[in-house]
């Protein structure tokens, strides 16, 4: 009831109105009990713990409370997850499994093998793409050779041209430029006498400039300070306008018709062109696709040099990784004593007072073939991704009897109780 579980009238005593069941739980500041709490409304005690409630009344209905406040019944279903385990002889089957037998050490020893483990994990996901990429070189090499050949033609063809980012861009201006250089000139020109007059300096067409200068020379004398004011203003747009003037003098004088230029430059846009179709949109992504292709190049190495880097990387990452195993290993073992221990000792008061528990940790041979094989002291053992130990709860069930692997030393009630004496155990490990 108390774990949300479905309130039926049988469950009240015959003559009696209702039925209720309380709970009192310890939950933890921060973790996911408290929140299901806060989040229900509900307050925890000052000093960390919570009462449940749950009544049936004689007809079949029923309340939930949680910390003093009525709640639905789904909420004492999500709080039970969490603080109530219940087990049965269904739980065996948990222990029957290898890996579940390997995750109860890990979760008893903590960090002290979290901390080893992870490092065998980081360096194990490299050994294993090295090996990889090692095999792949190996037997595609005739593959990747021809795709080395394509992508060094490419390279060749783009390196001989020695395009510029964005190019392309400023060739098509250049050639506009040059293709239009008369109107260029004759807008200029027509731009430059506008501005300092005309170039045989005739009086009637004394441009901007003259006009401004002859505007200066007639306010200069002027004694009314309003009028004087004005010519610090039109000496400094004279100013301006000679600059402007002069760089549409200089414009003028450069733009001379160049027919060879204009074919040089058009022969240079024809080469960019030959890449762009074969390559990419424009410059910029032609230069892109050269960058990729030798990255790609790099990875393509197939000569004895390059696998004779990938191998000595292998081993060198193998080294470490042997390192990291048997940090693993230690841990384990050293934790799989205690923990033998402490399983035994609960199991005394679960009427299994004869029985005694054993936790082997012992490194898994590798099959022929494995490509995930590590040497160990001489030894080919599999490095899978938890390490390399397997981990075997053996179970003695009286004085003298011989250690027996739990499902076959064990009935099914006894499995349930070594079950609950782990998980005792391990109650500072986990919720």
């Amino acid at each position: 009831l108390l774990s949300g579980g479905r309130a039926e009238a049988s469950k009240v005593r015959n003559g009696m109105l209702k039925a209720f069941v309380e709970g009192r739980f310890t939950v933890g500041k921060d973790d996911a009990a408290a929140r299901i709490v806060t989040d229900a409304g509900a307050d925890v005690d000052e000093d960390g713990s919570v009462i449940a409630l749950r009544t049936v009344s004689a007809d079949g209905r029923s309340r939930a409370h949680l910390g003093g406040r009525s709640v639905p019944v789904g909420v004492l279903s999500d709080l039970s997850e969490q603080v109530i385990a219940v087990h049965g002889q269904n739980d065996q089957l948990r222990l029957l499994r290898p890996a579940e037998q390997r995750a109860v050490i890990d979760r008893f020893a903590g960090e002290d093998v979290g901390r080893p483990l992870a490092a065998y994990r980081q360096v194990r996901e490299e050994w294993l793409a090295v090996i990889t990429e090692l095999s792949e070189r190996s037997t595609r090499s005739r593959e990747m050779a021809q795709q080395a050949d394509l992508l060094k033609h490419g390279l060749n063809e783009i390196d001989a041209v020695a395009a510029e980012p964005g190019e392309d861009v400023e060739l098509t201006e250049q050639i506009k430029r040059l293709a239009a250089v008369d109107e260029l000139r004759a807008m200029a020109t027509e731009a430059h006498a506008a501005v300092s007059g005309a170039q045989d300096g005739d009086p009637d067409a004394p441009g901007a400039l003259g006009l401004v200068g002859e505007a200066v020379r007639r306010l200069a004398p002027a004694e009314d300070s309003a009028l004087r004011d004005l010519v610090p203003r039109l000496e400094e747009a004279s100013t301006l306008l000679s600059d402007v003037g002069a760089e549409l003098g200089s414009y003028v004088e450069n733009l001379d018709a160049d027919p060879a230029l204009l074919e040089k430059v058009l022969a240079r846009q024809a080469d960019l062109k030959r890449l762009t179709r074969k390559y990419a949109a424009d410059v910029d992504g032609v230069l892109a696709w050269a960058e990729d292709a030798r990255r790609r190049l790099e990875s393509m190495d197939t000569s004895e040099e390059a696998l004779a880097g990938l191998a000595l990387r292998r081993d060198e990452l193998a080294v470490q990784l042997v390192a990291h195993a048997t940090e693993v290993s230690a841990a384990r073992g050293k934790a799989a004593a205690e923990l033998a221990t402490a399983i035994t000792k609960e199991l005394s008061g679960l009427a299994m007072g004869q029985a005694e528990l054993e936790i082997t940790v012992e490194q898994r041979p590798a099959e022929h073939g494995d490509r995930q094989a590590l040497a160990i002291d001489g030894h080919a053992v599999h490095a899978g991704p938890d390490g390399v130990d397997e981990v075997e709860l053996l179970l003695r069930a009286h004085n003298g009897a011989p250690p027996l692997p739990v499902h076959k030393a064990a009935s099914g009630g006894e499995l349930s109780r070594v079950m609950l004496a782990i998980e005792v155990v391990l109650a500072h490990a986990d919720t």
